[in-house]
């Protein structure tokens, strides 16, 4: 989306790999722990030398940071927490033009910044010039609230420019459209509408494209996949037929009010909200509100991948939980397709400029 050619995919998970092999067929998908991955292997069947890679993006594991894992059980010397060395040092073996590095906003300041501090001191170490920051992905296009730390660096002496927000939230009085904040409504309403467990492959849109949005992320055939909707368990599917738009759990009536949960759970998608976090738990409505704002139902895997940033022509392999786990621990693509722009307009990267 950003005009870099993807070359190669490392991911421990084979599941996830099955996805990025169907979608970027001419890349390298490598599967294993990229602590036993042999970097100079990698650059040598690329017919590359260390140093002359352009571009080096990894998300090491968040767990350890994420505040949806209770605080009690945050170490900062788990053994998912170390990965983000691994990380590092797989950067030293390859030695790119320019790194990326995503994790979540808690990762930051996690640990008196212990991890952020080691990440510049490390990178500085080695010639790069570092900025990081957390961006929210809703300011730059992603119909979505979802901040994530960045760091971002490169080797030329230079510092990296820092992607400028580039949408915002509506004033009363003012209408850019243009600029506005992307709702629920303006990213999916253009798909069918279908009941529990309906769905066909591959689907067509129910009408034209309502706005920019739609338009740019439609797939390029007029034909896409992953529109199905969930089946749920009968006290699931009763629940969601109780509530409104914006309502949730505390609205739900007494006799089929779960005990606990989530302050989200089993909330109903507004049309003129922004979607919150998704997570990889969207396939399950006491995780949280992914409640579809007109059908009583749960979104579909195309309406969150949507709501992610991912277009019509990107296609998710697996069952639907995978799925759901593959769009909730990814980075938005519209957010990082912003940051790499940056990269063009003081680089030389062998990419073309799009």
């Amino acid at each position: 989306m950003a005009g870099f050619s993807v070359l190669v995919g490392i991911d421990i998970e084979k599941k996830y790999l099955k996805t990025f092999i169907h979608n970027f067929p001419h890349a390298n998908a490598i599967c294993d722990d990229l602590r036993k991955v042999n970097a100079e292997n990698i650059l040598s069947s690329l017919g590359l030398k260390r140093g002359e890679l352009d571009l080096l993006v990894g998300g090491p594991p968040c767990q350890g940071f994420s505040k949806n894992v209770p605080r009690s059980k945050r170490e900062a010397d788990s053994s998912n927490n170390l990965l983000m060395e691994t990380y590092l040092d797989f950067c030293e073996k390859i030695y790119p033009q320019w790194i990326i590095i995503e994790n979540v906003a808690e990762m930051r300041n996690g640990f008196n910044s212990r991890y952020s501090h080691k990440i510049n001191e490390r990178l500085a170490s080695l010639g790069y010039k570092v900025i990081d920051n957390v961006y929210n992905s809703v300011d730059f296009g992603v119909p979505q609230k979802r901040r994530r730390a960045f760091f971002i660096a490169r080797r030329d002496g230079i510092f990296p420019e820092s992607p400028r927000p580039c949408y915002f939230k509506k004033e009363e009085g003012l209408n850019f459209e243009e600029n506005n904040h992307i709702t629920v409504w303006d990213a999916i309403s253009d798909f069918p509408s279908i009941r529990q467990g309906e769905g066909t492959e591959p689907a067509t849109y129910a009408c034209d494209p309502k706005n920019k949005y739609q338009e740019t992320m439609r797939s390029e055939g007029g034909k896409y996949y992953n529109h199905i909707a969930r089946k749920l368990k009968p006290l699931q599917d009763e629940r969601l037929q109780s509530l409104k738009p914006g309502e949730g759990i505390k609205n739900l009536p007494d006799e089929i009010k779960p005990k606990g949960g989530y302050s989200g759970a089993y909330g109903i998608l507004g049309k003129d909200m922004i979607c919150p976090t998704i997570t990889r738990w969207v396939f399950h409505p006491g995780s949280g509100r992914w409640g579809h704002p007109v059908d009583k139902r749960l979104i579909t895997i195309r309406e969150a991948a949507r709501l992610h940033g991912y277009n019509d022509d990107f296609r998710f392999i697996g069952t639907y939980i995978e799925q759901a786990g593959q769009i909730g621990n990814s980075v938005p693509p519209i957010l990082v397709m912003q940051i790499a722009r940056t990269f063009f307009a003081t680089s030389k990267c062998s990419v073309i400029k799009p």
